[in-house]
This record gives structure tokens, C-alpha cells and sequence, in this order.
């Protein structure tokens, strides 16, 4: 594993003046991608962990002139170009995953990082990411510009992926026509959130279930922490009433979910939520009802552990391309410790456990 991190991101172009380069700049970004696995989330804890550690990592790094500043720290990976960081990440999730390749579905969805909103921006730091729920990483990622949105961000990303054969599931702001097709011409399958966006779609949607009479359905029901969950999906892949079908490339299905939640031993009123789906796969309420459930991967797994076990909402990093770079670097320490089957520990236990353990963190990285 650090092998494959050594090589593959050493070759970023290290632009700095000769005569101030005292430090290496691959061992400033690997010490720096060691340090958060191991519990570090500010440029102070990556220099104080490194400090300590300065023995061990100079087995196989170059600290000749000793630990780097944490200033240091923060000018060398805030000076890295976004776009060529970004390109070996997924040169690195390719190499893990090389001999299947990405599979199953993947979730695109984008995350605001509230902290590392500077002066003069209108609003706070925004990312858009790839989560692959078969290989269980994070494929890619790509900052969403500050004068635009979502919309013109996903494209960009799906154009960076390697994703034939998979389904991409995506909300509802990612249900543009644009993006339908990006998918379609990468040769995989989209599950598109449809909401008010799409008023029009959504009508015609609605009247598809009000009316036909060839509807296919499945239902689950699940029990968990006094809440229970009844899931209804209906699909329909004949239309009659979906004028807008010629829009949306290899339109086939239109989906609905349909949830109600009890909650036992509570005052809460019973919920109910109904909400629709259009995909280019002709699968059946089966298998909707398991990829638009797995959706929510990219909330849990990806989302909530950055905020949780990162504390990546609070990162005020903020220094030229500071707050994308450590964005990366923090997604990198995830997929190396969600792929990690040594230990039953949750993300922010094995964290620790790498920052107390040199023989567990040897295994995380693959250092016999």
C-alpha cells in the first residue's frame, strides 16, 4: 500500500524554487496521508505527529533536514494543483481495484465543507464525489466552482470515471437530461432522483402510476431501534402518459418508493414519504428497492464519517487550494481504513489505534 502511495503520487510535478526546497515534496504529502490515518486533522497535529514518529518514518522517507514546520505543511500541500493530485488519487483507487475494476453501483452526491468558507466567498466550500458501494471507497471528487452548482460539476466527474457496466444513482439535482446522457455515453446506468426540479417529468410520472395497470411491486419491512420501516417499490417500464420520454436517453423504468415509518414506544406521528425515480435499467422492483436504498452508502459511509470521525465540517483550512488538497488527503485515509478487515473497530477507533500502534499501522499500509 505505501509503496503504491510513494510511487504513484510522487509524480506530482514539484514546482517550488530549488533554492527553498529543503523538504521532499512526496515525503511532505505521505507523512502528511500517514498523520491523518493516524488521528491527525490540523497542519499542528501533523507536525506533532510526525515529531514523534520521526524514527519510524525516516525508515522509508526523506527527513534528512528533520520534520517540516507545520507551516511548511500547510504552503507545500496548499501549493499542489488540485487537478494533478486528483489524477493520482484515482490512479491510486485504480491500482487497489485493478483486477475487477469498479462495479455495482456507484453514488455521486455532493458534500459542503462549512468551515473553509473565506472572506469574500459567497458560500462555503463545496465537493462533489464518486462512492462505490461494491469496492467500498471513494472513487473521485471534483470542487464544485463558486458561481456554479452541482449540475456542471457532475459531468465533469462522471468524465474522469471508469464506470462502464455500473449503476450511477444520483438526488434530484443531478436529474438534467445532460447528465443522463454523460452517463449513458460511459456505458453504465443511471437511477435519477425526480422532484419540483422536473416538474413537468414529475406530473407525468405521477399520472404513469395513476393510470397504468402493468405496475410491478415488492415491499420490505424492517425493524430497527424501535423504528419500524415498511418500503414499497412499484415499477413500470410500458409508458403511456411520460411525454418527455425522447428527453432522457435509454429511458426504460420509472420508479416509486413509497416508506412509512412507525415508531414503537414513542409520541412521534407515523411518517410517510413517497418519491420517484427514472432509470435507463430495465431490472425489476428487486432490484430498484436494494440500489435506491444503497444511495444512502454515500450519507453514511462517506458523508457522515468525514463529519464524524474527521471533523472535516470544522476545518477552516483555507490557504490557496488548502481545503481541497487535505479533502483528498482525508479521503484517501478512509479508504485505506474502510478497506481494512483486521480490526472491528469503527473509523474513528482505528484512527487511534494506528496513532498508538506502529505494528497496526504497518499492516494498514502494507509495511512488512
Amino acid at each position: 500500500m505505501v509503496s503504491k502511495i510513494i510511487s504513484i503520487f510522487s509524480k506530482i510535478e514539484d514546482n517550488r524554487r530549488v533554492l527553498s526546497n529543503d523538504y521532499d515534496l512526496n515525503s511532505i504529502l505521505v507523512s502528511s496521508i500517514i498523520s491523518v490515518i493516524s488521528g491527525a486533522n490540523t497542519w499542528n497535529e501533523i507536525e506533532e505527529y510526525c515529531v514523534e514518529k520521526e524514527e519510524w518514518l525516516s525508515t522509508f522517507l526523506n527527513f534528512d533536514k528533520g520534520i517540516p514546520s507545520h507551516d511548511t505543511y500547510n504552503r507545500v500541500i496548499s501549493s499542489i494543483e488540485p487537478v494533478k493530485l486528483e489524477n493520482c488519487f484515482r490512479e491510486w483507487v485504480n491500482s487497489l481495484i485493478e483486477d475487477k475494476g469498479i462495479q455495482g453501483v456507484v453514488n455521486l452526491d455532493g458534500k459542503t465543507i462549512r468551515g473553509a468558507k473565506s472572506h469574500g466567498l459567497k458560500s462555503a466550500f463545496h465537493m462533489v464525489s464518486a462512492w462505490s458501494c461494491e469496492s467500498n471507497m471513494v472513487l473521485g471528487q471534483l470542487r464544485v466552482n463558486e458561481k456554479s452548482n452541482e449540475i456542471t460539476a457532475i459531468p465533469k466527474l462522471i468524465d474522469l470515471l471508469e464506470i462502464e457496466n455500473c449503476i450511477i444513482t444520483i438526488d434530484a439535482m443531478g436529474c438534467q437530461t445532460e447528465i443522463a446522457d454523460k452517463i449513458i455515453e460511459k456505458k453504465a446506468d443511471y437511477v435519477l432522483a425526480v422532484k419540483a426540479n422536473q416538474a413537468k417529468l414529475l406530473e407525468e410520472i405521477e399520472d404513469e402510476f395513476r393510470f397504468s395497470k402493468d405496475i410491478r411491486n415488492t415491499e420490505t419491512v424492517d425493524l430497527d431501534h424501535g423504528r419500524i420501516e415498511t418500503r414499497k417499490c412499484s415499477v413500470i417500464n410500458s409508458f403511456q402518459h411520460i411525454e418527455s420520454q425522447g428527453k432522457w436517453k435509454n429511458l426504460k423504468s420509472v420508479v416509486r418508493i413509497e416508506s412509512i415509518r412507525e415508531f414503537k414506544n414513542s409520541d412521534k406521528q407515523t411518517e410517510q414519504f413517497t418519491r420517484y425515480y427514472i432509470s435507463s435499467s430495465n431490472e425489476d422492483a428487486d432490484f430498484f428497492q436494494q440500489v435506491i436504498r444503497s444511495h444512502w452508502s454515500i450519507e453514511n459511509k462517506l458523508h457522515w464519517t468525514l463529519d464524524v470521525a474527521f471533523n472535516e465540517d470544522m476545518s477552516r483550512k483555507r490557504t490557496e487550494n488548502a481545503a481541497q488538497n487535505f479533502s483528498l488527503i482525508t479521503k484517501i485515509a478512509l479508504n485505506i481504513l474502510k478497506n481494512d478487515n483486521s480490526s472491528k473497530l469503527g473509523i474513528k477507533g482505528k484512527r487511534l489505534k494506528a496513532g498508538w500502534s506502529n505494528g497496526y499501522l504497518e499492516k494498514l499500509l502494507g509495511i512488512n
